[in-house]
């Protein structure tokens, strides 16, 4: 009788341990769906993967595999993000200056990118420099008149954008018949030409990213290519809403100054 008694209390012993191992693994096997599911969201709708190697200025690209280089340059655009720097105003000063320094850089055969170089000329701080550099390309007086501008106490063409974009334009033309390299163009055009030239000959290097320079010029072509990048892809640096800035069309948008005549 014990016997008969037995096998049926083991079957139903063994029955309810399984229910109990099925009702542990089953809220186990759901969420590991759930995030499975919620990983495949992600992917789907993550930007794809950067890489520094794809940032360059004028077509010259940053060293490979040089960690000093591609460290500098992380720090340098993360500087430039939007929760650093919420540069709403520097999208709508593209959109009113790029229709006008665009076609002057492409007739003096200067790469678009060094329309980047008044936005961070002068986008970024305004004014007159401690040195008495001014305007949108930063020109000092001198730089300024020998380029065709003129600045006298009545008039500062340094302020006209058309005007002293052609002086650009000519100046830039300029150093890179001295240094044919535009990464050098743009560090010559912060710092000097005749101080490039001897940094050039005294560390016998001619690679912008290889050559110790002064902190400014330094880091110079670095805040170009950062520019860049937040112009070109805002979304993927933090700038969620800049389309509508890009297209604003308002009224006056070009002053009489910056109007191509």
């Amino acid at each position: 009788m014990l016997k008969k008694h037995l096998i049926p209390l083991t079957v139903i012993l063994g029955l309810l341990l399984m229910a109990n191992v099925f009702a542990y693994k089953l809220p186990t096997e759901v969420e590991n769906l759930k995030k499975d599911n919620y990983t495949n969201v992600k992917k789907e709708t993550e930007e794809p993967v950067f890489s520094i190697a794809q940032l360059e200025f004028a077509d010259e690209t940053l060293p490979v595999g040089d960690n000093k280089v591609t460290q500098k340059m992380k720090r340098t655009l993360a500087s430039f993000s939007y929760g650093n720097l919420q540069t709403n105003r520097l999208h709508l000063k593209a959109a009113k200056w790029f229709p006008v320094v665009e076609p002057i850089l492409a007739a003096y055969g200067i790469p678009n990118d060094f329309k980047y170089l008044p936005l961070v000329e002068s986008g970024l701080r305004g004014g007159v420099s401690p040195k008495g550099a001014a305007g949108y390309w930063q020109f000092m007086p001198s730089t300024a008149r020998m380029y065709g501008l003129k600045v006298n106490k009545k008039v500062d063409e340094r302020y006209n954008l058309k005007k002293s974009t052609i002086a650009a334009a000519k100046y830039i033309k300029e150093l890179y018949g001295i240094f044919d390299s535009w990464t050098l163009v743009a560090a010559a055009y912060n710092v000097g030409d005749g101080h490039m030239r001897r940094q050039i000959n005294r560390q016998g290097q001619d690679n912008y990213f290889k050559m110790k320079l002064n902190r400014e010029t330094g880091a110079y072509v670095y805040k170009l290519i950062s520019m860049k990048e937040i112009l070109e892809n805002p979304k993927r640096n933090g700038y969620e809403n800049q389309e509508a800035l890009l297209a604003y069309k308002g009224p006056q948008e070009i002053s009489e100054a910056t109007t191509v005549e």
